[in-house]
């Protein structure tokens, strides 16, 4: 018998950092970074098939300082990598980025000298989203997923503990192929 049965209906239980995160994941707001043709999906996802508002994400910030989600649709030049740095910067804390299709993770098919191989190079990215271009429910499926993210962040020194301990334990994860474990 726990204090959940002793007290009138209607009473809610929760701690702060639930609320916290309940209340940042339920308030993202994008500022939309489309460079090519995964930009164009993008603007799917907030079309009335796909609709965007139910994750209360309609309202696309031409502001940096209004935003708290960068979504990165498409490949990155060498000439547009100080303003997309310069753009995740003005962005208010906490913020995040997710990094839409192969040519924004990796480079994709432009392995050249003009593209940058991969935006984490320039910002750090939570979630990255593959395909070539990927589908407007893949998109919706991340910003779940980061939902899931941000609602269980931690707050305060319960934060900066676990971004050490996940720090750490990527420190001391193995690689993969065998040949590099020696």
């Amino acid at each position: 018998m726990g204090i959940e049965e002793k007290l009138p209906s209607g009473v809610l239980l929760t701690t702060v950092e639930k609320l916290a995160g309940y209340a940042r994941k339920s308030s993202v707001w994008p500022a939309t970074f489309g460079l090519a043709c995964c930009a164009i999906e993008l603007m799917m996802a907030g079309g009335p098939r796909h609709d965007l508002a139910r994750f209360g994400m309609e309202r696309a910030s031409a502001t940096p300082r209004q935003a708290d989600l960068m979504v990165v649709a498409g490949r990155v030049s060498q000439k547009m990598a100080p303003v997309l740095r310069q753009i995740y910067d003005q962005m208010s804390e906490p913020k995040w980025v997710i990094s839409m299709g192969v040519c924004a993770s990796s480079g994709g098919m432009f392995n050249n000298y003009a593209i940058v191989q991969g935006v984490d190079h320039i910002v750090p990215v939570d979630i990255y989203l593959p395909g070539c271009p990927p589908r407007p429910e893949m998109l919706l499926d991340a910003i779940v997923k980061l939902h899931d993210k941000i609602q269980n962040m931690k707050l305060g020194a319960n934060r900066q503990r676990e971004i050490t301990e996940l720090e750490q334990a990527r420190l001391r994860r193995l690689p993969l192929a065998p040949e590099l474990r020696s």
